[in-house]
């Protein structure tokens, strides 16, 4: 899609980029982490401003995204490449430990997108690797939703369950109601504020407008 860059700047000004970056640091320290090996192998796929990439702990790290903008933030130790996520040939098949992204789905212009993106992805990882996805669930933000130009694409944890299964992956945990909506919203961005939401479980179900679902390749 043509003028992402500057979409993302207006969407995203330097004050509320900060604010991301501590709710990603937070995330990836005290949730995301679980899922990932300190010497994996991991794609960030729509990569976005590279919080994942920058705070998860790995042994390689690869970051992905359609906007060169992507890369800007992004020390020299993660290799970034503009590219189309259904075609990533730099990156040899059976590598891939993990794959996360978060917020990238709902950008693809059609279900079949999708499933090359997936396919793609299964291709990529090794066998028993995970894809971890973190999705705006269509379910419980059925207005805001459409309120950003690039959203294309509605999903909920069961289509997107069904989406998996179909490209052959093995469903391994699915959250219904994870996060807030978006980190634009006005829930607290501390550090601390962020790793107690994480605890309070129950409070997920209160706030919650994110889908998340772990798969596997068998």
């Amino acid at each position: 899609m043509e003028g992402l860059d500057r979409l993302y700047r207006q969407r995203f000004p330097e004050a509320a980029r900060r604010g991301r970056e501590a709710v990603w640091q937070a995330l990836c320290r005290h949730f995301f982490q679980r899922y990932v090996g300190e010497t994996d192998t991991v794609l960030d796929l729509g990569c976005g401003l590279g919080e994942f990439s920058r705070f998860i702990r790995a042994g390689r790290k690869i970051a992905v995204d359609a906007n060169p903008d992507g890369g800007a933030r992004l020390p020299p130790e993660i290799e970034f490449r503009v590219a189309d996520a259904r075609h990533l040939d730099f990156i040899a098949a059976g590598t891939l430990d993990v794959c996360f992204t978060s917020n990238f789905f709902e950008h693809l212009p059609s279900k079949q997108d999708l499933d090359a993106v997936l396919a793609e992805v299964h291709r990529l990882l090794r066998p028993g690797g995970s894809l971890i996805a973190l999705q705006p669930n269509i379910r419980y933000a059925p207005g805001a939703y459409w309120d950003y130009y690039d959203h294309h694409l509605p999903l909920s944890e069961r289509s997107c369950a069904e989406a998996l299964d179909k490209a052959g992956f093995e469903i391994v945990e699915v959250i219904d109601r994870f996060l807030p909506f978006t980190t634009c919203s006005a829930w607290p961005k501390h550090p601390l504020l962020v790793r107690l939401y994480l605890r309070v479980r129950p409070v997920w179900r209160l706030f919650g407008r994110q889908f998340l679902i772990v798969a596997r390749r068998p």
